[in-house]
């Protein structure tokens, strides 16, 4: 094979330099000859190089990108191709795009624009490919209790910032916070979000994650920001106890635990999980919404609290042995 007919660049999961064949597809990959890892041919998409795959989700598929202009590295999520007809999805990757655009907080995916290119609608925003609370979860099997504190106030700050825009989320649960370079959780996927002003449709269907979703949801009662906390509290119990809240052989009955089977306490599963957590998440997943915390400044509060206290829990006793965990019994 000749020079003219390979291109060099560089594996995402070795750093390696290595050639590819120069003819291979925009978006193709071939294996590493180093590490096996997927190389991906590169594609420009204006003045952004697309370079590598990150993750694919309902409506679009996220690469790791380079702005020729700016020169940053971006993440640039593709619409799918099949979906560029389907209104309902194109109506969800507008409103991704819109309401992040309205936000900005550390903890919230920035947007950099949106546009269309010979067919393809893409979204450019902030690259966080350090993976997701849900394979943070997978690999770690329970994560510490700190670091579970840490997110839930930097979440319920984002959710917090979201709702003085009249937002809510819908859609809070592992996979929609991802982590950056310097391991900042940002929250992602706003294609479910809406206005709070806006009347809620009547359906069929409970939008959302069943292991999350929120009880007043499923018995189609008033969706509120009281909805996402309590879907941020079910997250967080699953991070830090490596497993949900609520499991069953069936999502129907996934469903029906979430409005019907008591919450068992996160210390009583494991009893090393401190008091003060243990309260606040209980508080935030209460069944009846106005049970819950009255606003994201006292979710945030008692979860700082609860930080504190183990923070001079654990500086008290330094040589304490860290939990060997649970395994997680549970994967989607």
């Amino acid at each position: 094979m000749s020079d003219k007919a390979l291109k060099m660049v560089t594996c995402s999961s070795c750093e390696t330099k290595v050639f590819i064949p120069g003819d291979l597809a925009p978006l193709a990959t071939v294996p590493c000859s180093k590490c096996g890892h997927p190389i991906m041919m590169p594609m420009m998409l204006r003045q952004f190089e697309l370079r590598s795959f990150v993750a694919s989700g309902g409506n679009g598929t996220v690469y790791r990108g380079w702005d020729t202009v700016l020169e940053r590295l971006v993440a640039v999520k593709l619409m799918k191709k099949e979906l560029l007809e389907d209104a309902s999805a194109l109506e969800s990757f507008y409103r991704e795009a819109r309401a992040c655009a309205r936000l900005n907080h550390t903890n919230i995916i920035h947007i950099y624009t949106f546009d269309e290119w010979e067919g393809l609608r893409y979204l450019v925003m902030e690259l966080a490919d350090r993976g997701s609370l849900d394979t943070r979860i997978e690999k770690q099997q329970r994560v510490e209790e700190l670091a579970v504190l840490d997110i839930g106030i930097k979440i319920a700050g984002a959710l917090d910032l979201a709702l003085k825009h009249s937002l809510i989320h819908r859609d809070i649960k592992p996979g929609n916070i991802l982590f950056d370079y310097d391991q900042e959780p940002k929250l992602v996927d706003f294609g479910l979000a809406r206005n709070v002003d806006v009347e809620q449709e009547s359906s069929s269907v409970t939008e959302g994650t069943p292991y999350y979703v929120a009880p007043e949801k499923i018995k189609r009662e008033a969706e509120t920001f009281l909805s996402d906390m309590y879907s941020l509290g079910a997250t967080l119990y699953h991070a830090l106890l490596g497993r949900v809240p609520f499991d069953a052989p069936t999502v129907e009955e996934v469903i029906m635990a979430q409005v019907q089977t008591p919450l068992t306490p996160p210390n009583e599963v494991l009893p090393e999980v401190s008091q003060a957590t243990s309260d606040a998440l209980v508080k935030a997943m209460a069944k009846n919404p106005a049970d819950r915390f009255l606003s994201y400044d006292e979710f945030i509060l008692q979860l700082t609290i609860a930080r504190s206290h183990l923070l001079v829990r654990q500086t008290q006793s330094p040589n304490q042995p860290k939990s060997k965990g649970l395994t997680s019994w549970w994967r989607r």
